[in-house]
C-alpha cells in the first residue's frame, strides 16, 4: 500500500461522517456474512429434499465447521483488529507481519486438523451427536468437508483482515464467488450426479476452494496489506496480539459448536425428526445473525481506525449508531420469524410433520427475544475492537456456552418443552450480564474524549 493510499484510507476512516461510513463498511460484509450462511443453508435445503436422516446429517457435522470457523475467527479477528488499530497508527510494515503470520499459522493447523478428522472420523462423528442411522451419511459429507477445511479457514482469515483493512468490498466478491458456484453446483452433484449428502460436500468443498483463491488473489493487489512469507513470525508478541483481538471470537464460536454437540446429544433421545428439527432452525436463526454480523463488522474497522487515532468521540459515535440500528432490524427480524415460523421451518423439509411442529416452536421462542441480540452481538464487537479481551470473552461466551450449556442441562429436565426454550433462557440472562460490562467502558471512553478536549484547548491557548 502506498503512502498516498495510506493516508486517503486514513482520512476516509477518521472524518468520514459516521453513519455513512459505518453503512459503507457494513453493507458489503452484511452482503459477505449472508453469502456464508448460505453455504450451509443452501445444503440444508437441498439435503432435504433426500430424507430426514440426510438433513439430520448435516447438521450432525455443523459442530464441526463451526469449531474451525472458530479458529479461523480467533486468528482472523485477532490480526484484524491488530492490524486495524495499526494502520489507524499508520504503522504499515507491523501491519503485514501480523497478516503474513497469522495466515501462515491458520494453514498449518487447518492441515493438522483434516489429517487428525480422517484418522478419527467415525469417534468424532459420534461425540457431535450422530444416531446409528445417521452415521453412513455423516461420513459421506464429513470426508470432504475435512479435504475443504485448511481452505475454509483461510478464507475466513482472508475475510476478517481485509474487512479490518477497510476493504470490505473486495472480501464480499471472494466470498460470494464461492458461494454462487454452490448455488450452482449443488442440485447438480446432488440430483444429476445422484450423489446424494456426498455431493453436498463437493459442492462445497470446490466453493470454499474457490473462495480462497479469489480472496488470496484481491489481498494480493496493491491497495491492501498483503501476504509477505518472508515477514513471518511465530513468537510471543503474535500470539499475544493475536489472542488479545481473536480470543472473545474463539471463545464464542468455539464454545457455540461444543452447545450444539449439547444440544444434538440432548434431543437425540427424541429422534431423528428432532435432531433434524433443531438443525434446521439454527440455519434459519444463522441467516438472520449473520445480517446483524455484518452490521456491527461494519463498525468494527471504523472503530478501531479511530480508536488508534484517539478519536475517541467518533469510536462513542459509531457505537451508538450500531447498537440503535441493530436493535431496530432484530426486532423486525422477530417479529417475522414468530409470525412466519411455521413457513421457514417447511422450507427445509415440508414432509416431516413431526420436525416442522419441533422447529417451529423452537424457532418462535428463540424469536421473542431476538430483539436482545442487537444489543450483545454489537457490546462484543465494541469490547473486542478496543481490546477489552476479557469483557468481551465473557459475553461472546455467555450466549451459546458459558450460559446456554447449563441452562440445557437443567432444562432437559423437563422434556422436549425445556430444550426449546434453552436459547431463548440464554439470551435473556446474556443481555443482563451485558451491561455492567459495557456501560464502565463508555464511561471511560468519555472520559478518554473529555481529557483530550482539555488538552486540545490548553495547546491552543
Amino acid at each position: 500500500m502506498t503512502q498516498h493510499t495510506q493516508n486517503e484510507k486514513f482520512k476516509l476512516m477518521t472524518e468520514t461522517p459516521i453513519p455513512g461510513l459505518v453503512i459503507k463498511m457494513a453493507i458489503p460484509s452484511i452482503v459477505s456474512m449472508m453469502i456464508s450462511a448460505l453455504y450451509n443453508m443452501v445444503d440444508t435445503f437441498f439435503v432435504g429434499k433426500i430424507s430426514t436422516q440426510a438433513t439430520g446429517a448435516i447438521g450432525i457435522v455443523f459442530p464441526y465447521m463451526a469449531l474451525i470457523q472458530a479458529i479461523a475467527f480467533f486468528f482472523g479477528q485477532g490480526s484484524g483488529n491488530f492490524i486495524s488499530r495499526e494502520l489507524g497508527k499508520q504503522n504499515q510494515k507491523s501491519a503485514e507481519q501480523m497478516a503474513t503470520s497469522a495466515f501462515t499459522l491458520t494453514l498449518i493447523i487447518g492441515s493438522i486438523i483434516t489429517v487428525f478428522g480422517y484418522l478419527f472420523m467415525n469417534p468424532i462423528l459420534i461425540l457431535l451427536g450422530s444416531t446409528d442411522t445417521m452415521l453412513s451419511e455423516a461420513r459421506a459429507y464429513f470426508s470432504y468437508i475435512l479435504l475443504a477445511t485448511p481452505f475454509l479457514m483461510t478464507s475466513l482469515l482472508l475475510n476478517n483482515q481485509m474487512r479490518f483493512q477497510g476493504n470490505a468490498n473486495k472480501s464480499m466478491y471472494g466470498i460470494a464467488a464461492g458461494a454462487l458456484l454452490n448455488i450452482i453446483l449443488d442440485p447438480i452433484f446432488i440430483f444429476v450426479f445422484d450423489m446424494g449428502v456426498s455431493g453436498a460436500a463437493i459442492a462445497t468443498a470446490i466453493s470454499q476452494l474457490t473462495s480462497f483463491v479469489f480472496l488470496y488473489l484481491l489481498n494480493s493487489q496493491s491497495d491492501g496489506v498483503h501476504i509477505k512469507f518472508k515477514t513471518f513470525s511465530a513468537r510471543l508478541f503474535v500470539w499475544r496480539e493475536v489472542t488479545a483481538g481473536g480470543l472473545p471470537s474463539l471463545g464464542r464460536q468455539g464454545l457455540a459448536s461444543i452447545a450444539v454437540i449439547c444440544l444434538n446429544n440432548a434431543v437425540k433421545p427424541y429422534g431423528d425428526s428432532a435432531i433434524a428439527a433443531f438443525s434446521v432452525v439454527s440455519r434459519i436463526a444463522m441467516i438472520s445473525i449473520a445480517a446483524l454480523i455484518g452490521f456491527g463488522q461494519g463498525f468494527q474497522p471504523v472503530c478501531g481506525f479511530n480508536y488508534g487515532a484517539k478519536r475517541y468521540d467518533r469510536v462513542r459515535q459509531a457505537f451508538w449508531f450500531t447498537a440503535k440500528v441493530a436493535c431496530v432490524v432484530t426486532l423486525l427480524l422477530g417479529i417475522a420469524g414468530f409470525i412466519f415460523a411455521r413457513q421457514l421451518v417447511t422450507t427445509f423439509r415440508a414432509s416431516d410433520p413431526e420436525l416442522i411442529q419441533i422447529g417451529m416452536k423452537a424457532l418462535r421462542y428463540q424469536a421473542v427475544v431476538f430483539p436482545l441480540n442487537g444489543w450483545i452481538i454489537v457490546v462484543n464487537m465494541y469490547l473486542q475492537t478496543i481490546r477489552k479481551t476479557i469483557p468481551a470473552t465473557i459475553i461472546g461466551t455467555s450466549r451459546q456456552g458459558i450460559i446456554f450449556i447449563p441452562v440445557l442441562f437443567i432444562v432437559m429436565n423437563f422434556g422436549l418443552s425445556g430444550i426449546q426454550m434453552t436459547q431463548m433462557i440464554s439470551d435473556i440472562i446474556t443481555f443482563i450480564i451485558s451491561m455492567p460490562l459495557v456501560i464502565p467502558q463508555l464511561r471511560f471512553m468519555r472520559k478518554q474524549e473529555e481529557n483530550e478536549i482539555q488538552a486540545f484547548k490548553e495547546l491552543a491557548s
